[in-house]
């Protein structure tokens, strides 16, 4: 375990994180509130990974532009290392910007094409640390080793990598300034399905080994059934089921995570007995239905979800946001 930060320390803490945009959908029309993000609340430790479901434009993405500071919240508070980032300096904000690091979705888009590995992995230790040349390239080589690399490969350029190995070097990067919190957004979805299981374990791996925090961002639950401890799903800005991974996997209760899951393509066949297809399309978040956000496509629907919105209340091991439920 390394010294950095103490297994069952609190790494990251949101609560009641809003990010709503000002959009004007058309020429002749108001500005209106895009509620991106409706309410997110969450506490992740060390060592622990914290994953955020959904499909696309349910807010993953907004959620982790605001961890890693890119945007902050309309409302809520997010506090990293104990450390309350809206009233932080910005030597602080520096400070909590090397300890939160990410990893995109594309291995392709995400490194810089003129340059070798070797400069990309110590750009982040030129910038932030007083390290001479030689400590530089030992920790890189050393990352390198870490991430199922060679020492060789430093000198190469990123075309001359595969897509899974160009994602390996992308998680060097992100863990070259040991940080308490890394963001990894859809971090497979770009790789085949045979590469995505050797991408998954090294991060398990790497997060055992540094007892790092993972905010794991996916579409699908297949993919965090194995390095999820905790499981948000989320719809439309706002979480509907919220537990221990499982809680969500064993016994999904909100008729959206049932959806979700039977969506996905399971080996075990008890899993694949119980589906609950998706009617309809993924409703626009400028135009949001009213009362729950999910009635026009949930086969439960009733009068009361049409007219009103069901909150976040707490069931025996989650907390779900469902009148049927209730």
């Amino acid at each position: 375990m390394t010294d950095n930060h103490a297994h069952n320390e609190v790494v990251a803490v949101g609560h009641n994180l809003k990010k709503y945009y000002s959009v004007k959908p058309s020429t002749f029309s108001k500005h209106i509130d895009l509620k991106a993000l409706d309410g997110v609340s969450f506490e992740l430790k060390a060592g622990k990974t914290l994953a955020v479901v959904g499909e696309s434009g349910c807010g993953k993405s907004t959620l982790a532009r605001l961890l890693t500071f890119i945007e902050e919240p309309t409302q809520g508070q997010l506090s990293i290392n104990g450390q309350n980032v809206d009233s932080a300096s910005n030597n602080q904000i520096k400070q909590l910007r090397k300890s939160v690091q990410m990893i995109f979705q594309d291995p392709y888009g995400s490194l810089n094409p003129r340059k070798n590995v070797g400069s990309i992995l110590s750009e982040s230790l030129k910038i932030n640390t007083s390290l001479d040349a030689k400590s530089r390239n030992e920790l890189v080589v050393n990352m390198l080793e870490k991430v199922g690399l060679r020492a060789e490969h430093i000198s190469r350029y990123p075309h001359m990598f595969s897509g899974g190995q160009r994602q390996r070097i992308a998680i060097a990067r992100a863990l070259m300034l040991k940080p308490t919190l890394v963001v990894a957004d859809e971090p497979v979805s770009a790789l085949d399905i045979s590469i995505q299981a050797q991408v998954l374990n090294l991060l398990m791996d790497l997060q055992d080994e540094l007892n790092t925090a993972y905010v794991f961002i996916s579409h699908g639950l297949s993919v965090v059934e194995h390095i999820a401890d905790e499981v948000m799903v989320m719809y439309l800005g706002r979480p509907v089921e919220q537990g221990t991974r499982d809680a969500i996997f064993g016994s999904p209760q909100h008729p959206y995570t049932q959806a979700l899951l039977a969506s996905t393509p399971f080996v075990d066949p008890d899993k694949r007995a119980k589906r609950v297809a998706l009617k309809g399309e993924l409703p626009s978040p400028l135009d949001p239905p009213s009362g729950c956000a999910f009635h026009q496509r949930c086969p439960y629907a009733m009068d009361q979800c049409n007219n009103s919105r069901p909150e976040l209340k707490s069931y025996q091991d989650r907390l779900i946001a469902c009148f049927k439920v209730e």
